[in-house]
């Protein structure tokens, strides 16, 4: 009988009991390793229950001690980093070396949280009247959820636990059912790093879960990443019932390629940006957008050997540099967008449809494409493919360029390649996107900074880790206190002037 994964509630696994289970899978055999127990909203609400009984406590705990629990957490993970990397390349996917750096940047919100006895001190005015005082305290708002996306399994719930618990609040976690492993690992490194139990809970699960956990009074906040239409669901549901809610959706990222830039640099940037992860990042580069026909030309004469060339296998496999797509939905969804993209005229360079691979038949595998003369009206210009497929679009000048970039529903990152100062710095105040780079393809913050687009790619108004993180987690509290002086100057009917 395959292995379950369960629940994990008040510091140790409970089993699920709906009846209810998923299928994981392998993606490069596209076979079920193991299955997946979903919890019902009674299991939910036990989840919750744990968590609300363990937050006074922990809220009550000095933030330095928070803080210790965190640096605890940070060496666990480290030890573990290449068991946890095996693990998750073993259920997405991805190549081993993506997964470690994936769980790298995890580990960076982990560091940030460390400082959370800085992060969370306050501010004092003395005098703001005659002998009045006002002070102003940041607090934990009581149980919190997270609900993570499949293609990063350890780096979302590490974007928004530590910092939620570090803040003083209890989390409950739910994590996506493809790829739900980690999430009892970290689990299990939380209690080993100290936290008491209660504070740190997981329940494994579908649209059930997920519901129970925005319909219950008790959860003060939800964090959530994934596709948008999900993301304006739990947006306003989550709003509906009174809670905070950060819900980062979908991306249709645009890389400006000017004709200054530097072609290697810039070809070599795409390829990352557009292939790495099999292009399952809400950050990955999908849109290559030439300003002049040159541009494109070279981009195309360049990309294409590369794309061709790519190194498609399992992830287990170091040479390897793509591995196969996480899930049969989202492989039949890629497979048909390319489809539609043909049929809409655009020119298919370099088409990935039709890899197989021996020993891995029944793998999600497809190699690189590349669309060109791509247009905004075409379905593959509009919607987030998810998968190692780029578009190229042709623009005939920068304000062009900019144009379409700021025109896109979506405003989750973009980047530009030039040498031209000028141009950098007015693209960089004028894109309407929450995150830009210069000559960076990726341009995801560190954990110090915070993490989060604009338009439909965000709902709600707090960006994730970083200072946003700690402002989302916490609640404001200002003081105002006068002590007697022996002054007295009788009752006042008016609105205080101090």
């Amino acid at each position: 009988m395959s292995e379950v994964i369960h629940h994990y509630v008040n510091g140790r696994i409970a089993e699920g009991r709906s009846g209810n289970f998923g299928d994981v899978y392998n993606p490069a055999l596209g076979e079920v390793i193991r299955r997946v127990a979903f919890a019902s909203e009674q299991e939910v609400r036990g989840a919750v229950a744990s968590a609300r009984e363990a937050f006074p406590a922990w809220a009550a705990t000095p933030p330095l001690r928070r803080a210790r629990v965190m640096f605890r957490l940070k060496q666990l993970l480290e030890a573990k980093i290449d068991e946890l990397a095996a693990l998750m390349t073993e259920e997405h996917g991805k190549t081993v070396s993506d997964a470690k750096g994936s769980i790298t940047r995890g580990i960076e919100v982990v560091e940030f949280a460390c400082g959370i006895p800085h992060l969370l001190k306050g501010e004092y005015t003395e005098d703001v009247g005659t002998g009045v005082d006002s002070y102003s305290v940041r607090q934990p708002l009581g149980v919190v959820a997270g609900i993570t996306p499949f293609n990063f399994p350890a780096m979302i719930p590490l974007w928004m636990s530590p910092v939620a618990i570090a803040c003083g609040n209890s989390f409950i976690l739910k994590p996506s059912e493809k790829d739900p492993s980690f999430s009892l690992r970290l689990a299990e490194y939380y209690k080993e790093a100290g936290l008491p139990d209660g504070v740190f809970n997981v329940v494994q699960g579908d649209k059930v879960a997920v519901n129970a956990i925005l319909d219950d009074p008790d959860i003060q906040a939800v964090s959530f990443v994934g596709a948008t239409a999900t993301a304006e669901y739990i947006y306003r549901t989550g709003c509906a019932h009174n809670k905070r809610v950060q819900a980062l959706g979908g991306a249709k990222n645009h890389m400006i390629v000017l004709p200054d830039a530097d072609m290697e640099q810039a070809t070599d940037a795409i390829m990352g940006a557009a292939y790495g992860s099999a292009g399952e990042r809400c950050m990955a580069i999908s849109v290559a957008v030439a300003v002049g026909d040159q541009v494109a030309d070279d981009l195309i004469e360049r990309l294409s050997p590369q794309v061709r060339g790519l190194k498609v296998g399992p992830g287990t496999d170091p040479d390897v540099e793509m591995g196969p797509l996480n899930n049969k939905q989202l492989y039949d969804k890629v497979m048909g967008l390319i489809d539609t993209g043909v049929k809409e005229g655009a020119e298919l360079t370099v088409d990935g449809r039709g890899l197989t691979l021996q020993g891995y038949e029944n793998g999600y595998f497809m190699g690189g494409s590349i669309f060109d003369r791509v247009t905004p009206d075409m379905e593959i210009y509009k919607q987030e493919i998810f998968g190692p497929v780029l578009s190229v679009v042709r623009a005939p000048d920068y304000g062009a360029a900019v144009d379409m970039v700021n025109g896109h529903e979506y405003g989750n990152g973009t980047a530009i390649f030039t040498r031209d100062g000028d141009a950098a710095r007015h693209f960089a105040n004028a894109a309407q996107i929450g995150m830009v780079g210069i000559n960076v393809p990726i341009p995801v913050p560190m954990a110090f900074h915070s993490f989060g687009g604009w338009k439909r790619s965000l709902f709600g108004d707090h960006h994730m880790h970083g200072p946003e993180g700690v402002r989302f987690y916490t609640k404001l509290k200002t003081m105002t206190a006068r002590w007697p002086t022996g002054i007295r100057s009788g009752a006042e009917y008016t609105m205080p002037l101090m």
